[in-house]
């Protein structure tokens, strides 16, 4: 990857042609800490960007279940936490709410930049695909956040 990085005819940034998605995107989405760290760490990289699904790297990682990358993600001021897919209007609180990830959901209630009782297009909410889950823990934080 520093091989590739240090070329300068390789574009770190570039999405491929099916799906829009950059280097950054799929390292997210895959847990790949270390690339994710490389690729945050140029300056022609935008850590924000869309998909042609209309998801973000933090969107992907949040539904992943990658902890370690949201962090990493949530340290770019450049980088929306609140930010709603094109798809579903899902944000990455949704995505982790409903795969059921408490460290991630933790993470993103802790910020003050992020509405917990945002609703995608078809009107559920962190809590609603939390419960429609069964993940009891994940309905306790959204309730306690609420309250």
């Amino acid at each position: 990857m520093n091989l590739l990085l240090g070329r300068k005819d390789v574009n770190p940034d570039i999405p491929d042609t099916k799906y829009g998605l950059t280097p950054l995107s799929l390292a997210a989405a895959n847990g790949h800490e270390g690339i994710v760290k490389l690729l945050l760490g140029r300056k022609d990289i935008n850590p924000d960007s869309w998909a042609k699904s209309g998801r973000t790297p933090l969107s992907r990682a949040a539904m992943n279940g990658h902890e370690v990358i949201v962090e990493l993600l949530l340290g770019r001021e450049d980088v929306n936490p609140d930010t709603r897919d094109r798809a579903n209007g899902q944000t990455p609180l949704s995505w982790a709410a409903v795969a059921g990830h408490e460290g991630i959901v933790k993470l993103l209630l802790g910020r003050k930049d992020v509405n917990p009782n945002s609703s995608n297009k078809f009107g559920r909410t962190p809590l609603n695909l939390a419960a429609g889950n069964r993940h009891d823990r994940i309905v306790e934080l959204l309730q306690a956040q609420n309250s």
